[in-house]
């Protein structure tokens, strides 16, 4: 295994450049350059956000911590990727450059879930799109490289974390090589990087090549061999698939075509030769302190990125395999051939301690947007100017969720002291303050402090999840420490108001109702969001997510602690469609539910296949790669193709005239035309009307595009969206009476 660190994060001698301070921003052009007095930085960082030098912005964290080591930060922020020339702005860096495509992945932030181009940017200037491109961690290292060729590139950020290995990419509907092949990066850091880029970074700056730099937790590296002292077991060891037609080996080396090698015999790129089973009953006696691990110093080979490309019950099995190997106390090496190099994957880096997360967020933040910006409105800026991150990482391990693969499955917490002096950081510093925090939270509101009551269990537990589909009897779930927090924070003088906005866990929160009751009676502005996702329980399995039954008991004490309160709030619930899993008639039963209890969603987010998440290898392969991958795997039901992914979303919009003709075409398949389509209490959509048949009689008039509208989709048009039956449906408010939660007749 990797030896762990002995250097604490803040613990490493300065380098020298620490003589110049803090800068109150870091230099986005040679004149601010000039004014700090730096002939050069030694490290620039290219992300495609707006820089805003705030804690929930990834690049300011990652920019003051590499300053709090002494080291000169620039900043190149949106820069036009379409030349090298913005990307020589500040000159050539000292060190390296630092690549990130920003808080988001680019092709997420630049399309819908339908694919579809978008043209806002919450993370730009005045909210415009089109200031970064796709794939943007390659354009961006790319130009590097073309700006300074000999300058070290170091890829990070959600964007490369996620594309780290082979993964299925939703937007060319094929599977991609790592990003760090077609970046041209010279190492990538996955996870949250501040632990192995300081390493990295100090290593660098004493003279160390990066190309030497391979024993780092949390980076991915290329190389033609693996790494000398490690021993190989194949994958088939750890979760073996079963055959599959054409039968092949899952380990047999499957040749790129066009692809050029040094030498036609060397078999050093066949990994599988080094690669020996083994047999942990030889230590299963010992004790836990003496007991060898088996996973030290020991790599598992997945199957190639050639072979996963082709055969979806491989990449089944690979995604499985790699989600087994995230705990960062008894993850195993990954290996995965390219061709005639491999990707070589580190163990994950150590979660950060209690002070050093402190240390993380009590840098010198100006908490503000460049001055460069003026007075133009940053949307992602003015959403969380005020809200606090008091933690990391997520145990929940829902399919659909990348936070496990990026930030891990450990939660990591600051003090109570530490997010108090934020607080009276922000009165200072946020212009027009108003009193109120608008959000004390993280990935999810209700993890703060909680951890595995067993180091050991936690050291060596591969479950996906913690809290399902049971909660795990090691889970600590006293969320006392988050309640004695919020009552801190809204004591603190000035503070009018403490809103929680994350999404409150709330199969956890039933588990401490003193929680649920300081959480209702001081911490809601009238309205709750949490996330049921679906009422059915096959999505429910796919997704990991916790029935209906915990969602009940929740709004119980919910209410009757706002009751208490004298407070009228509700609960906001949020839905996936198209998840994974769901069929039709799924889709049907939520959407009687929603009616039963008069919700009318505005918004409905489809499922979004983003890279590396499981639900994602389930939507590609149709496989359950939840449970052990054979022949025999269940095939799983996925809403694939344009239409019938619409038609998951439009039936959770019924109550849209616009929707209602899909609607009645499904309902009539399923034979549920009597039972739901009519004017009757139970019907989800009433009766085509006269008015609506002119309306698909005339849709073969003008230059109509393929739905029969004048107009691309997404923009306004007429017909039913401008009636007044039309208008009335939309006006987007969610109706509540007392008894919206009684069960359907």
């Amino acid at each position: 295994m990797i030896p762990l660190p002995k250097t604490e994060l803040f613990d490493y001698p300065k380098y020298w450049a620490e003589c110049y301070g803090s800068a109150p921003f870091f230099p986005m052009s040679r004149e601010e350059m000039d004014e700090l007095g730096w002939d050069s930085c030694d490290i620039i960082l290219v992300t495609g956000d707006a820089y805003v030098d705030h804690p929930s912005f990834g690049m300011a964290i990652i920019g003051r911590m590499l300053e709090a080591q002494g080291f000169r930060v620039g900043m190149i922020a949106q820069p036009d990727w379409h030349s090298k020339d913005d990307f020589m702005t500040l000159g050539k860096p000292n060190l390296f450059f630092g690549v990130t495509a920003g808080n988001m992945d680019s092709m997420i932030n630049r399309y819908t879930a339908e694919r579809r181009m978008r043209h806002d940017d919450a993370y730009t200037p005045n909210n415009e799109g089109g200031k970064r491109p796709d794939r943007a961690v390659l354009v961006y290292s790319q130009r590097c490289k073309e700006a300074f060729k000999d300058v070290p590139v170091v890829l990070g950020g959600i964007e490369a974390s996620l594309r780290r290995i082979a993964h299925y990419d939703y937007w060319s509907d094929k599977v991609r090589r790592s990003v760090l092949f077609d970046a041209k990066g010279d190492i990538l850091i996955y996870g949250n990087a501040e632990r192995p880029l300081v390493e990295v970074a100090h290593r660098i700056a004493r003279g160390e090549s990066v190309d030497t730099i391979t024993d780092v937790r949390g980076t991915a590296l290329i190389r033609k061999h693996p790494l000398e002292g490690w021993r190989g077991v194949d994958s088939r060891s750890v979760d073996k698939p079963g055959k599959v037609d054409p039968i092949i080996s899952p380990y047999q080396e499957i040749p790129q075509q066009g692809c050029s090698t040094e030498d036609e015999n060397d078999s050093a790129t066949d990994v599988t030769k080094e690669a020996v089973p083994i047999d942990i009953s030889d230590f299963q006696n010992k004790a836990w302190s003496k007991k060898y691990k088996p996973w030290e110093k020991t790599y598992v080979k997945l199957p190639s990125f050639e072979q996963v490309s082709q055969n979806k019950v491989l990449y089944a099995h690979a995604s499985r395999i790699f989600h087994s190997e995230v705990n960062p106390g008894s993850a195993k090496a990954l290996v995965q051939s390219h061709g005639d190099r491999i990707i070589w994957l580190n163990p994950p880096a150590l979660p950060l301690n209690q002070e050093e997360m402190d240390g993380v967020f009590g840098l010198p933040y100006a908490r503000v947007p460049h001055p460069s910006y003026g007075d133009a409105k940053i949307p992602a800026y003015d959403m969380i100017k005020t809200s606090i991150n008091i933690m990391r990482g997520c145990f929940g391990g829902c399919s659909f969720c990348s936070i496990t693969e990026h930030e891990g499955r450990i939660i990591q917490s600051r003090s109570q002291q530490s997010i108090i002096d934020e607080i009276e950081d922000i009165k200072d510093k946020v212009p027009n303050f108003t009193g109120v925090i608008s959000d004390l939270g993280g990935p999810t509101a209700n993890m703060y402090q909680l951890r595995c009551k067993s180091p050991k269990a936690e050291a060596t537990c591969r479950r996906a999840s913690c809290v399902w589909p049971d909660i795990c009897g090691h889970m600590d779930t006293d969320q006392s420490p988050t309640t004695e927090l919020y009552k801190k924070a809204r004591s603190v003088d000035g503070i009018k108001k403490v809103l929680i906005a994350s999404g409150v866990r709330y199969d956890l929160a039933i588990e401490d109702p003193d929680y649920v009751k300081e959480l209702a009676s001081h911490h809601v502005g009238g309205y709750l969001k949490i996330a049921p996702e679906h009422t059915e329980e096959a999505p429910l399995a796919q997704m990991m997510k916790p029935g209906m039954g915990s969602y009940y008991k929740f709004k119980e004490m919910f209410d009757h602690y706002s009751k208490a309160a004298g407070k009228k709030q509700y609960l906001i619930p949020y839905f996936i469609s198209a998840h994974p899993g769901t069929t039709d008639e799924d889709m049907v039963n939520l959407a009687c539910w929603l009616k039963d209890n008069n919700f009318k969603l505005d918004q409905v987010q489809n499922f979004y296949p983003s890279p590396l998440a499981n639900a994602t290898a389930v939507y590609h392969t149709e496989i359950n790669s939840l449970s052990k991958v054979t022949k025999d795997s269940d095939s799983i039901p996925v809403a694939k193709g344009g239409r019938q992914r619409r038609l998951h979303k439009a039936i959770l919009r019924y109550h849209d005239p616009a929707n209602w003709p899909m609607i009645r075409e499904a309902l009539k398949k399923m034979g549920l035309a009597r039972k739901l389509i009519g004017s009757g209490p139970k019907c989800l959509v009433p009766n085509e009307t006269r008015g609506e048949q002119n309306l698909v009689n005339n849709k073969g008039r003008g230059k109509n595009n393929s739905h029969g509208h004048k107009t691309s989709p997404g923009q306004k048009r007429g017909g039913w969206a401008k009636s007044k039956q039309g208008s009335k449906a939309q006006k987007g408010l969610t109706r509540f009476s007392d008894d919206q939660f009684k069960k359907r007749k």
